[in-house]
């Protein structure tokens, strides 16, 4: 477990969370995961839309985990496969009125921060992909035009670290790190 090391206090589930690449091999109870995707639904949305939806498979049903990690760009692909579960999170890019919803991928963000706190708070660890074929998953899990995939997240328990290559090995030895407020954070204006 890797504790983030914050200049001012921030609640222990935030300081918890982190991206590994190792995962346990045991799986993730169905009602756990249940859980997760619940805190997802509680996100806050525009209009109350709540336009996110996720696909997910075990990494026990072989055949439509497999068709998940096939979506995925080389560079994840090695450590991903061993994630106890995968899951693509989407976006719904318009009303039901076929405006266009400006705030979907602002509120599928909310409720994946909800997601991976309530996955941290379980003992869960998460890391987002955003290294995939967004073609190739659009066509193998016939996704329609008004979603649209944003990122993938391998879900599961915390496994050694010396169990992954290089250059993965290192990258999840490395200390975490966050730019200081000052590179973010500015009063009243940017020119500060």
């Amino acid at each position: 477990m890797k504790h983030a090391p914050t200049t001012f206090p921030v609640q222990e589930t935030i300081r918890k969370r982190w991206s590994p690449r190792s995962f346990a091999s045991y799986p993730v109870a169905p009602e756990t995961l249940q859980q997760v995707f619940e805190a997802a639904s509680w996100a806050a949305s525009a209009m109350n839309e709540q336009p996110w939806r996720y696909i997910y498979a075990h990494h026990a049903n072989q055949e439509a985990f497999q068709k998940m990690v096939d979506c995925l760009l080389p560079g994840n692909q090695p450590w991903a496969k061993n994630a106890p579960v995968l899951i693509l999170a989407l976006a719904k890019t318009q009303y039901d009125n076929g405006n266009p919803n400006g705030a979907a991928l602002h509120d599928l963000g909310l409720a994946n921060a909800n997601l991976i706190l309530e996955a941290t708070a379980l003992g869960l660890h998460g890391h987002f992909m955003g290294g995939f074929d967004a073609a190739k998953t659009r066509e193998a899990f016939q996704i329609p035009e008004n979603l649209q995939p944003v990122t993938f997240i391998a879900l599961g328990y915390l496994g050694a670290a010396e169990q992954l290559e290089e250059p993965f090995l290192s990258r999840e030895k490395a200390p975490r790190q966050r730019k200081p407020l000052t590179e973010i954070v500015f009063h009243e204006s940017l020119s500060a």
